[in-house]
């Protein structure tokens, strides 16, 4: 019985990550499901050794610090069929032309959403607490707080302002029912019908900044979404409101949100910044209504094996003849994140 001829496949991304996104189980299983050199990744596609690699390969696993896939890289891989992103967005990868060339793309952005959803909704809880505003009280006085100063703290009836239903949106959105918030929407994608679906309530962006306890961020970084939350948009947020941004820094005006958080009127959960990281001597690494993480929300250590298992499966789907599962269209650029 003559033996199958297994597709050619190839990695191309920063290969420090590539221990934590395939081991062991992991390899062997993509060995079962493709050609591929498991000790080799591709970084640079300008490299003359990556040549030989790019005339040959149909499946191409990527991942974060893989160059973007220009029209003349494509020209050098004239068999590329299928890109298997081992990541969250494609947008920085991937232009038109890869589509334009019947290139099926497959992200593993719903993996990498669960820890950005799990992140957000620990943010909210604890910012619901008044945890932040307490830990540095506490730090000043090591008193416990007056019934003064607890008066307005915790999590029941918070309202919850949800920005973008993207992949990370709704996968909060799931995370926030069991718990006692009213949950509000915007996303111009999204209707009030699926909103109650998704158990929320659709509003304007303005109404939900005024109405909002607490505003999580999910939307795509596109042009129209750059600076979203300009200097208008964060003056409708109630006074001690919280803005929490795990999504990109370039949705929310900078220096705006600067002047609002060292005025001490809002409080802010930072995982993003615009630029990232911010300079030394901006003063939101020092402010106490400010909560400022280096880009952590989103897979690291352990969690990168998540995103490594979908690619596989999406690989051994394609080696049995299925359609992917996570298949990335180019009109889908504008809405996810």
């Amino acid at each position: 019985m003559p033996s199958v001829q297994l597709p050619r496949a190839a990695f191309a991304m920063d290969p420090v990550h590539l221990p934590l996104l395939f081991p062991p189980s992991l390899v062997s299983r993509l060995r079962k499901a493709a050609e591929i050199d498991t000790t080799h990744v591709v970084k640079d596609f300008t490299d003359p050794a990556a040549a030989s690699t790019l005339a040959e390969v149909e499946i191409l696993i990527t991942g974060w610090g893989c160059p973007r896939l220009d029209p003349d890289i494509l020209d050098s891989a004239p068999l590329l069929r299928t890109v298997l992103h081992a990541a969250g967005s494609v947008r920085s990868l991937a232009g038109g032309a890869l589509w334009g060339r019947g290139v099926t793309v497959s992200s593993a952005a719903t993996g990498n959403a669960v820890p950005v959803a799990e992140y957000t909704l620990a943010m909210i809880l604890l910012a619901g607490k008044d945890v932040f505003v307490h830990r540095e009280r506490f730090r000043r006085t090591h008193a416990q707080p007056t019934h003064a100063e607890t008066s307005t703290t915790g999590n029941l009836g918070r309202r919850i302002g949800v920005v973008g239903a993207s992949r990370v949106g709704r996968r909060l959105l799931e995370l926030l029912r069991p718990h006692d918030f009213e949950v509000l929407l915007h996303d111009p994608y999204v209707d009030a019908a699926e909103a109650a679906e998704l158990g929320t309530r659709l509003l304007p962006l303005e109404d939900l900044l005024r109405h909002s306890d607490i505003v999580s961020l999910h939307a795509p970084d596109i042009p129209e979404t750059r600076h979203m939350l300009d200097r208008a948009r964060l003056a409708l947020i109630r006074d001690g409101g919280v803005l929490i941004n795990t999504s990109r820094g370039a949705l929310v005006d900078q220096s705006a949100l600067t002047d609002e958080l060292v005025s001490g009127r809002l409080h802010a959960v930072l995982d993003v910044t615009e630029p990232e990281p911010l300079p030394a001597a901006s003063p939101l690494y020092r402010l106490p209504n400010v909560f400022l993480t280096p880009h952590i929300a989103g897979s690291l250590g352990n969690e990168l094996e998540r995103l490594g298992r979908i690619v596989v499966e999406e690989l051994e789907r394609l080696a049995d003849g299925l359609p992917l599962a996570h298949e990335v269209r180019h009109a889908d650029l504008a809405r996810v994140a």
